[in-house]
């Protein structure tokens, strides 16, 4: 009982790890800590071409190895972080980008989402305002209701 309770609670935690922690190889890491570091945060923001879910810092695709050492190569080759990720756009588009530039295209995007909840509130306004100006039509009681109200009452 106590090896099988033990293979459980091994399994369990296996399978509780985080599966991005191995994406990344030890022939792929920087000597130099500051550009790894650099190299690293590079990585979590550029979208897997292929699992489109992961970062390619997570992913264990080979186009995300490709990917992350072209990070690692244009960094070390002088590159600023923002031309790494220029470079990597230019060949891959934006789509690998997991945050869009506020820019172009992508600009109506990020818009729409606030312009709709904007929209919406000014109809529901609009619609309350005027429910609320719209007189309440008090036809009172027929002479047969009433009769019926009085004799309830009295009961």
């Amino acid at each position: 009982m106590r090896f099988s309770s033990l293979l459980l609670i091994a399994l369990l935690l296996s399978l509780a790890s985080p599966t991005g922690v191995f994406a990344v190889q030890p022939d792929e890491v920087l000597a130099d800590p500051v550009l790894e570091a650099r190299a690293r945060d590079i990585s979590r923001n550029l979208r897997c071409p292929v699992c489109q879910g992961e970062s390619i810092d997570d992913s264990n695709a080979p186009i995300s190895r490709d990917l992350r050492l072209v990070v690692r190569e244009r960094l070390v080759a002088g590159d600023t972080d923002e031309e790494v990720v220029d470079f990597i756009v230019a060949r891959y588009g934006e789509f690998v980008l997991f945050n869009p530039r506020v820019q172009g295209v992508n600009l109506l995007l990020w818009l729409a989402g606030p312009g709709s909840l904007i929209v919406g509130a000014g109809i529901a306004y609009a619609y309350t305002r005027r429910r609320s100006l719209e007189p309440v039509a008090d036809n009172g009681l027929s002479a047969e209701e009433e009769a019926r109200v009085k004799e309830l009452l009295d009961r």
